[in-house]
C-alpha cells in the first residue's frame, strides 16, 4: 500500500505545480504562437523548428505566469476567484518553490528562443519583461491602464512565432500580434465586471472597478467591434488568409458582438460570464482558422 501512496502523492503534486503555471491562460498563448508560426511558414512546415518554437512558447509563458503567481500570492489571498491556487491555498510551501520553477522555466525559454533565432529571442525577452515587471510589478495595482500597458506580453507569442518560421518581422507579424493586443481589453475587463468586488478588495484598479458600470461595459462594446473589423480587414493585407478564416472570423465575431451588445442590455453576472468565457474561444478558433487556411 505504501508505494501506492507514495504514487498518488507524486501525482498530485505534479497536478499541483502544473496549475501553478496558470495552463488555462499559456496554452492560449501558445496556440496563437503556433498560428504565428504557420502564417510565417506559408504552410510550410519544418516540424523540429515548430517543435522547438512550441516548447520555448510554453516554457515562456508557462515561467512567466509561475513568476507572476509568486509575486501576487498575497493579493490573490484577497480574491475569492484565486485564493484556492497553490500558493495562497498553502499547498506549495515555502513559496519560494514557485519562484524558482518560474525563473527555471522562463530561463528554458528564453534560452530556446535564442536557439531558433535573434528575433525570437527579442521578443521572448520583451514579452516576457512586460508581462512581469511593466503588468505585474510596475501597473497592475497602480492604473486602470494596466492592460494596455501590458498588452504586449498577449501579442508576443503570435510574433515569436511568426518569426521563427519566418525569419524577420513584417507587417504581417505585427498585424497577427495587434490581433491578440485588440482581444485582450474585452478579455480581461468581462472578466473584471464579473469578479468587480475581488478586484476593488484586492485594489487592483481594472477599468470596471474605478468607472461606472455603463461606461466600462461601453469601453468594452467598443474593443469588441474594433476586434472583430480588424479581424475582418486582416485578409486584405495578408492575403493568404482566405475562406476558412473569414468564415470563421464572421460567426465568431457576429457571436462576440451580440453577446456583448447583451451585456450592454442586460447587464448582470451571468452575461459578464458569457462574455468573458466566449472570447478564449474566439480567439482560438481565429488562429485555427489561419491554420487550416494555410494547410489547404
Amino acid at each position: 500500500m505504501r508505494p501506492q501512496t507514495k504514487t498518488v502523492l507524486t501525482t498530485t503534486t505534479l497536478r499541483t505545480y502544473f496549475r501553478l503555471t496558470k495552463p488555462n491562460v499559456w496554452w492560449l498563448l501558445v496556440f496563437t504562437g503556433i498560428g504565428g508560426f504557420f502564417v510565417g511558414s506559408a504552410g510550410r512546415l519544418d516540424l523540429g523548428l515548430l517543435l522547438l518554437t512550441a516548447f520555448a512558447l510554453t516554457c515562456g509563458s508557462a515561467g512567466s505566469e509561475t513568476i507572476s503567481n509568486y509575486i501576487e500570492r498575497e493579493t490573490d489571498a484577497l480574491m475569492s476567484r484565486t485564493r484556492k491556487r497553490p500558493l495562497p491555498s498553502g499547498a506549495i510551501t515555502p513559496p519560494e518553490k514557485a519562484l524558482w520553477l518560474g525563473l527555471v522555466l522562463t530561463i528554458a525559454g528564453v534560452a530556446a528562443s535564442a536557439l531558433i533565432n535573434v528575433y525570437a529571442l527579442l521578443f521572448m525577452v520583451i514579452g516576457v519583461l512586460d508581462y512581469v515587471v511593466v503588468y505585474v510589478l510596475l501597473t497592475k495595482k497602480r492604473t486602470p491602464l494596466n492592460i494596455l500597458l501590458g498588452s504586449f506580453a498577449g501579442g508576443a507569442p503570435a510574433m515569436i512565432g511568426y518569426v521563427s518560421a519566418k525569419g524577420i518581422p513584417d507587417l504581417t507579424g505585427w498585424l497577427l500580434a495587434a490581433l491578440v493586443v485588440l482581444w485582450i481589453p474585452a478579455h480581461v475587463w468581462s472578466l473584471a465586471l464579473r469578479y468587480k468586488e475581488d478586484y476593488r478588495r484586492a485594489g487592483i484598479p481594472m477599468l470596471p472597478v474605478v468607472v461606472n458600470e455603463r461606461k466600462a461595459i461601453r469601453c468594452i462594446v467598443s474593443t469588441v467591434i474594433l476586434l472583430v473589423a480588424f479581424s475582418l480587414t486582416l485578409p486584405l493585407i495578408e492575403q493568404r488568409l482566405g475562406t476558412v478564416y473569414l468564415a470563421a472570423a464572421l460567426v465568431t465575431g457576429a457571436i462576440l458582438i451580440y453577446l456583448s451588445l447583451r451585456t450592454a442590455l442586460r447587464p448582470d453576472f451571468s452575461n459578464f460570464w458569457r462574455l468573458f468565457k466566449f472570447t478564449s474561444p474566439h480567439l482560438a478558433v481565429l488562429y485555427g482558422a489561419m491554420m487550416i487556411d494555410l494547410l489547404l
